[in-house]
């Protein structure tokens, strides 16, 4: 079976980072994002993946390649503009030459066993099988609502799902969900076509609820804790429960505490930065709520 993992997309939520890298190109430890999840694929017997690409997409194809490398073929389908969680899809069909194949999210990493989730795809009749598990923060997450038989009843705001199921970002799907869109065109699928599909056609798309657990990479909080989870802050004087990209440079007697350290920078002694994103001062735009200090931008961490 093959996989299309959704890597096109603007990362906005990480925004100001995804300036800099897609999302999946962050790095999480020892590796991206990216990296974590092909790894995870490969253990789970996935080598033959497809990659969607849009926004700063040298940033992904310089660490993946052709996949060889890490363990498993890649190719890429090119999106201008950016097509959407369907249209992506869509796109991408001429490169993917199994039905069913699978759809992963190349911003959350997830442990979950893949095999029994295609069995009961293939065993169901359903078009689409979702991953889930309860919803752990029904304020934060948008959240599935479906019955005692796993069919998917609706799709429901964050702030009223509680009692839901979230999506961890992965499902099984058959072509046929995307065929007769039209190619080029900008659709999704849970803002778009699966609420039709769970209402005209129910049973067509079901959950498959997991205990798996699952680091969502979202917001830049989200992204500082993953990435303490998975490679911690390193031995870096002055540097506490932060993350230090590669070519940052702190001078002793600087201090960052509960940062994100992005980019290509120099630190000098003098420098104290809390809570805060920490990336060159090239990268801020008109309207940001950004401090300039000489060449580097300190931002505010956010919520």
């Amino acid at each position: 079976m093959q996989a299309l993992l959704l890597t096109a997309g603007l990362g906005t939520r990480l925004d100001p980072i995804t300036r800099l890298l897609a999302k999946p190109a962050v790095p999480l430890g020892n590796a991206t994002l990216v990296e974590h999840v092909i790894a995870w694929l490969r253990s789970q017997g996935i080598t033959d993946l497809v990659l969607n690409l849009h926004h700063r997409p040298e940033s992904l194809t310089a660490v993946v390649g052709d996949g060889q490398h890490l363990g498993v073929r890649v190719r890429y389908s090119w999106e201008q503009p950016v097509l959407g969680s369907a249209g992506g899809p869509r796109h991408a069909l001429p490169l993917i030459d199994s039905d069913p194949f699978l759809i992963i999210n190349a911003d959350t990493l997830c442990d979950m066993e893949l095999q029994p989730m295609i069995d009961a795809h293939l065993a169901s009749g359903a078009d689409v099988t979702m991953a889930v598990v309860p919803n752990p923060a029904p304020d934060h997450y948008n959240g599935i609502a479906a019955d005692v038989d796993r069919q998917v009843l609706g799709f429901v705001p964050r702030g009223r799902s509680s009692g839901t199921w979230h999506y961890i970002g992965a499902q099984v799907v058959n072509a046929r969900v995307f065929a007769d869109l039209p190619d080029g065109v900008i659709s999704e699928t849970v803002g778009g076509i699966y609420p039709e599909m769970a209402v005209s056609r129910p049973g067509s798309i079901r959950i498959w609820p997991t205990d798996a657990t699952f680091l969502d990479v979202g917001t830049p909080r989200d992204y500082l804790a993953a990435a303490l989870r998975r490679g911690g802050a390193g031995a870096v004087a002055g540097v506490t429960n932060s993350v230090v990209w590669a070519g940052v440079q702190i001078e002793p007697g600087a201090s960052v505490a509960d940062c994100i350290v992005a980019g290509p920078v120099h630190l000098p002694a003098d420098f104290r930065a809390h809570l805060s994103i920490i990336m060159p001062a090239t990268a801020v735009r008109s309207g940001d709520r950004a401090e300039i200090r000489g060449d580097v931008a300190v931002f505010p961490l956010g919520k």
